[in-house]
This record gives structure tokens, C-alpha cells and sequence, in this order.
């Protein structure tokens, strides 16, 4: 992995953000953000899923005001989703939420992208500058014929040059597309040039299974180029399912550790145990713990012993029985149909 590449710092609420910080993860709410409870309640879960901020939509002014019985209420910053009308950022920033997301470029005449820079200044507020290229500026399409990496770049300096020439600097960026390749390559050409800490994401990836296999090699191409300061996974899916993906994909890369890693036996024609219904199992009964722990659940003969052993806990099958492993040593022997069980019951006494 190389090393992580140096941007400025920011505070987004409590939490750090670039500077070398940790990189934290965030989701953003599928609710009506006009739905209080509901809101609260998906934010609630996501919280206690690992996400460190959260983003939500602020589609009109009843929304906006819901913000601040919303961030009442929840611990994690908070990031209000503007578009267009600076009203509602104003609205926003009276509510007290801890960042926006805009793009001061779509927000119109200057004074109103004043009025919202010196309403953040003063309750130093950082932006988000969110480039996407399914929304890029005309003039950008007819220079470029389409979106590309240099197009999606084009359009963040715009929106940064007219933060900085408001003397506004405390800016985090994100260049997003659908296409992997074409978002990879977009955050590498911004930080060859810039120091702004970086919102990493591939958008629109699709529903859970295809959606986490593009932002899992996306994102895990940036990492390991030490780019990156935030990450939001984006899926057709609830937004849990995004945190548990993020997780994944840090742990993949060696960042950060979260939670139970199950590693499982593929299953082949050495297997004598159906393992897949008792790996799918463990997976579920261990999405709440937090605390990072490896179990196996393997069925070879071959490589079922030496996993097990390795891992935090672990069970290696063979006919008709199984070994039950803890931190390297066997604590016991038992018949196929108890092996679940006692592997489930062994992680919650010794967690």
C-alpha cells in the first residue's frame, strides 16, 4: 500500500477529517427527511452499524427545518444535501447541522453563494464540493464531448475557485461517476494537483451484490494508492447494508477493522458437511458484534485445520463431525449436527 497522501485537516462536527485521520465511513438516509421519526430512527441504526456521519437529503424548505429535531436527537454529524437553492443551505446552517454538500456553481448570482459562505464561516461549517458526472456543467460536455476524468476535474476547480476567491478554504471534495475506471482516475488527477481532503465513492453502483463488487474494487484501488479521507459506498440497497460494505472493504485493504471477518470454506468435492447454510448462519447471528474478530467455517480436510487455527475462533469439518478451534487450539470435538451451535456459544462466552 502506499502511503496516504497528505491533506489539509477539517472538522466535520467532532469528527476529523483529512490530515491524516482516520478514515471514517458514511451513509447517507433513504427516509423523507421531512419524517422526523423516521429519519432519527434510520440514523440510529446506521450509528450503530459504524457510520461516523451522515448525509441527508434537503429537498425543500419543510426539510430543511426538520433538521434541527433531527440533529436533536441523533450523536453523529450531520451533513444537509442542498441543490440549487441557497435558502435552504441558509436554512440549513440555522439548523445547525455540521456541513453541507453543494456545488456553489448550481446556487446562482454571487451574493447568494456569499450569503451561504458567510453563513458557514460563521458557524464554521465546512463544504462539500460533490461533482458527479451525470450533472456536469453543459459547457464542460461540449468541450469534452462527454464526462471524463479531466471534465469531472474541470468542474471541482470551478466550484473550488469560487469558494477560495471568497476566502472559504475549509473544503472537502468528491468527483464521482458510475464507471469505476473513470471515477478512479478522476480522483487521482485532483490529487496530483490539490491538497483537499477527499469524499471517495463510486455512484450509482446498482443493488447490493453488483453494487459492492464495484465500489469494492473502485475504492480499493484508491486506498491502497493512500487516496481518500472519507467513503460512502453507494447501493440500490438500506443504508446498513452500505456501512457493513465499507467496513469490508477497508478491512480488505488493511485500514480499518471492524466487526466479525468470517473466512469460509468455497466448498468442493473434498466437503462432507454442507457448510454454506452454518457460514451463512454465523454471518448473520455476528453482524452486531463490534468488536473485530476472525471466524472460520471450514469444511476441507485440506485447508479446513490451518484456517481454523489461525482464526479467532473456528470450526473444521469432516465427516459427519467437526473441530471446534479458539485462538489457535482445539477445544473439542463434536458431531456435524452440533457444530453451529457450539461454535455460536464458545464467540459468545468468550466475547
Amino acid at each position: 500500500m502506499n502511503e496516504r497522501k497528505t491533506t489539509r485537516q477539517m472538522h466535520i462536527g467532532k469528527v476529523a477529517v483529512g490530515g491524516g485521520s482516520q478514515i471514517t465511513v458514511q451513509s447517507m438516509t433513504k427516509t423523507d427527511t421531512r419524517d422526523v421519526d423516521a429519519t432519527v430512527s434510520q440514523i440510529r441504526r446506521l450509528e450503530s452499524a459504524g457510520c461516523e456521519i451522515i448525509r441527508l437529503a434537503v429537498p425543500d424548505m419543510d426539510a430543511a427545518q426538520a433538521l434541527g429535531r433531527i440533529r436533536g436527537s441523533v450523536s453523529i454529524p450531520i451533513i444537509a444535501d442542498i441543490h440549487f437553492d441557497y435558502r435552504l443551505a441558509l436554512e440549513a446552517v440555522k439548523q445547525g447541522v455540521d456541513g453541507l454538500r453543494l456545488n456553489p456553481g448550481n446556487i446562482g448570482e454571487a451574493w447568494k453563494v456569499g450569503e451561504v459562505v458567510a453563513a458557514a464561516k460563521d458557524r464554521g461549517i465546512p463544504i462539500r464540493i460533490g461533482v458527479n458526472a451525470g450533472s456536469l456543467e453543459k459547457v464542460l460536455l461540449a468541450k469534452y464531448g462527454h464526462p471524463t476524468p479531466g471534465a469531472i476535474v474541470e468542474s471541482a476547480e470551478g466550484h473550488i475557485r469560487i469558494l477560495e476567491d471568497l476566502d472559504f478554504r475549509d473544503i472537502k471534495v468528491s468527483l464521482k461517476a458510475s464507471n469505476v475506471m473513470m471515477t478512479v482516475n478522476a480522483y487521482r488527477l485532483f490529487s496530483s494537483r490539490f491538497d483537499y481532503p477527499l469524499h471517495i465513492g463510486i455512484t450509482e453502483t446498482g443493488p447490493a451484490s453488483t453494487g459492492a463488487i464495484k465500489s469494492a474494487v473502485g475504492l480499493g484501488i484508491l486506498l491502497d494508492e493512500g487516496i481518500g479521507d472519507t467513503m460512502r459506498v453507494s447501493l440500490t440497497a438500506d443504508p446498513e447494508e452500505e456501512v457493513r460494505v465499507a467496513y469490508e472493504i477497508l478491512r480488505a485493504v488493511g485500514i480499518r477493522k471492524r466487526g466479525a471477518e468470517i473466512v469460509s470454506c468455497p466448498t468442493c468435492g473434498r466437503c462432507q458437511v454442507d457448510m454454506r447454510p452454518i457460514a451463512e448462519e454465523v454471518e448473520r447471528v455476528l453482524r452486531s458484534v463490534k468488536r473485530p474478530i476472525t471466524v472460520a467455517v471450514m469444511g476441507c480436510v485440506v485447508n479446513g485445520p490451518g484456517e481454523a487455527r489461525e482464526a479467532d475462533f473456528g470450526v473444521a469439518a469432516g465427516k459427519g463431525e467437526g473441530l471446534i478451534f479458539c485462538r489457535g487450539e482445539i477445544v473439542k470435538k463434536v458431531r456435524e449436527e452440533e457444530m453451529l451451535g457450539e461454535l455460536l456459544r464458545l464467540i459468545n462466552e468468550q466475547e
